[in-house]
């Protein structure tokens, strides 16, 4: 990953969020301080290491571990000493929260806002688009499955997450899609990357039917500016690709929140927090 990702995200609780792109407009004041818990889903951008998780890749269970109770959720506990970012130690949603940023073990339970997340290391949005890095590997469609099956009924037992309407939904998402299917020969990446968005939003969708009214999304690093890409004359996937994407997320979160007038819909603008820094290092 972008070693400045886990940087520029720590930031996000302490600054206005950046909408991506004229589409995204929220619905309402996007409202930090009422907020109690998150609950996040991703990637190995977002996730954390949990003692009922698979090593290296979740907080808890995986494919071929897919059921779970509500005591092993709510006595699970993040483990601080993995190395699920570039540089080690907490990730960006570790430092939103200020949930698990301490070495060693942090139950969630104990944390001021409380942090859930269910994000796999290695997960693409569907795998009606693209395959499974692992056997083992969470879709993010199986994620909200797995969580809509155990881990929403688990949450409603915990006092902070009883209430959906005081949990901040998290959700970063797409950089193994655009990678892996950077050279897919598709009629128009751009549609198909819409098509991938609203695949990503028909899941939303099921949080939305759970209670859930507030929604974060992130958009794409500038993937195309990697050290691997950056040392190609044909970087993939390019700037185009990551832009077309980033345009798509922007629209279907727009759609999502003209289509529920009793939600709060963020998109933060990612890559242009992180383009900056590429761009002004001695600004950091």
């Amino acid at each position: 990953m972008l070693q400045l990702t886990t940087y520029a995200l720590a930031a996000i609780s302490s600054i206005p969020l950046a909408l991506a792109g004229p589409l995204s407009k929220p619905t309402t004041k996007f409202d930090w301080s009422s907020t109690k818990a998150v609950i996040a889903f991703g990637d190995s951008y977002t996730y954390v290491q949990g003692t009922q998780g698979r090593q290296n890749y979740s907080f808890i269970g995986d494919q071929f571990n897919f059921a779970y109770g509500t005591e092993t959720l709510l006595s699970n506990k993040i483990v601080q000493n993995q190395t699920g970012t570039a540089e080690g130690g907490p990730n960006w949603i570790e430092y939103l929260t200020n949930c698990g940023v301490k070495e060693g073990l942090t139950s969630p339970t104990s944390c001021k806002k409380q942090l859930w997340d269910f994000a796999f290391a290695g997960a693409d949005i569907s795998t009606d688009y693209t395959p499974l890095h692992h056997n083992y590997t969470l879709s993010l469609e199986n994620q909200i499955t797995q969580f809509k099956q155990y881990g929403h009924t688990a949450l409603s037992k915990n006092k902070q997450t009883a209430n959906p309407k005081h949990v901040l939904v998290a959700i970063w998402i797409g950089i193994n899609d655009i990678n892996d299917s950077a050279k897919y020969e598709v009629p128009s990446f751009r549609e198909f990357y819409k098509t991938l968005t609203e695949t990503l939003f028909a899941s939303v969708e099921t949080l939305y039917d759970l209670g859930y009214r507030k929604y974060l999304f992130l958009n794409l690093p500038p993937l195309d500016r990697t050290p691997g890409n950056q040392a190609k004359s044909n970087p993939s996937p390019n700037a185009t690709q990551v832009a077309w994407y980033n345009e798509a997320l922007a629209a279907q979160a727009c759609v999502f929140g003209q289509g529920h007038g009793d939600v709060e819909v963020e998109v933060f603008d990612a890559h242009a927090r992180l383009a900056g820094m590429l761009d002004s290092p001695a600004s950091i």
